[in-house]
C-alpha cells in the first residue's frame, strides 16, 4: 500500500489528488469571478421600476418611471422598489449558484456561498 492509503494500481496517488484538488480550486475561483460580474435585472409595476444587480449582491442600477411617482402614494413606489431589487437579488443568487454548480457538480461546499 502506498502512502495515503491508496494502492499504486488502484487509486490515485497524493500528487494526483493534490493536483486535481488544484485545478478544481483555480476552477471555482473562476466561476465566482464570473458570477460576481454578471447582472441580474428585473422590474416590478408593469416595469415603472426597474433595478440591475451583480452577482457579488451588488444593487447597480435603479431606473423608475417618473410616472411611477405620485406624491400621495410613495409607499406604492417603494414597495416596487422593494420588490424588483429582491426579484433580482434572488435571480443573481441562482445564477451565481449556477455558476458554482457547474464546477462543483451539485457538491455542497460550505463557506463557497
Amino acid at each position: 500500500m502506498a502512502k495515503g492509503g491508496f494502492s499504486r494500481q488502484g487509486g490515485m496517488n497524493r500528487n494526483q489528488m493534490m493536483a486535481q484538488a488544484r485545478k478544481m480550486q483555480e476552477q471555482l475561483l473562476a466561476a465566482q469571478e464570473k458570477a460576481a460580474t454578471t447582472e441580474s435585472t428585473s422590474s416590478a409595476g408593469g416595469g415603472m421600476v426597474k433595478v440591475t444587480v451583480t452577482g457579488d449582491l451588488r444593487l447597480k442600477e435603479i431606473t423608475i418611471d417618473p410616472e411611477a411617482v405620485d406624491p400621495e402614494d410613495v409607499e406604492m413606489l417603494q414597495d416596487m422598489i422593494v420588490a424588483a431589487v429582491n426579484e433580482a437579488l434572488e435571480s443573481a443568487d441562482a445564477a451565481a449558484q449556477q455558476q458554482i454548480n457547474s464546477v462543483t457538480s451539485g457538491l455542497n461546499i460550505p463557506g463557497l456561498f
